[in-house]
């Protein structure tokens, strides 16, 4: 079992950056893909990013291309999310996500092995 803990989310105005991480709470032996997801208030959940195992494969929806970087960090199955430009629209919770096949989280989000609690992200105009 993996338990995914996120952190950095805040209240930011329209134009700023945040970043996002996210680090297992304890010791893993696997390493994972692993990808961001979000739920803004009266939405469905939505695909924000992923990065495959190695870190060599990332892939964004259309909406985040050009202003999201989704990178891994040294620590194993260490992720994080660098947020610029921020806009209204991508006020939500940012929730991630791990997995052993990269993708269940680009193309069958219901078989993603492992979610976060989530972290808010709040951006005013």
């Amino acid at each position: 079992q993996v338990q995914l803990v996120e952190s950095g989310g805040g209240t930011v105005q329209a134009g700023d950056s945040l970043r996002l991480s996210c680090a297992p709470s304890g010791r893993t032996s696997l390493t994972y893909a692993m990808g961001w997801f979000r739920r803004a208030p009266g939405k469905e959940r939505e695909f924000v990013a992923a990065i495959s195992r190695s870190g060599d494969t990332t892939y964004y929806t259309d909406n985040v291309k050009g202003r999201f970087t989704i990178s891994r960090g040294n620590a194993k199955n260490t992720v994080y999310l660098q947020m610029n430009s921020l806009k209204p629209e991508d006020t939500a919770v940012y929730n991630c996500v791990a997995d052993r096949d990269y993708t269940d989280i680009t193309v069958r989000p219901r078989e993603i092995a492992y979610w976060g609690q989530g972290t808010q992200v709040t951006v005013s105009s």
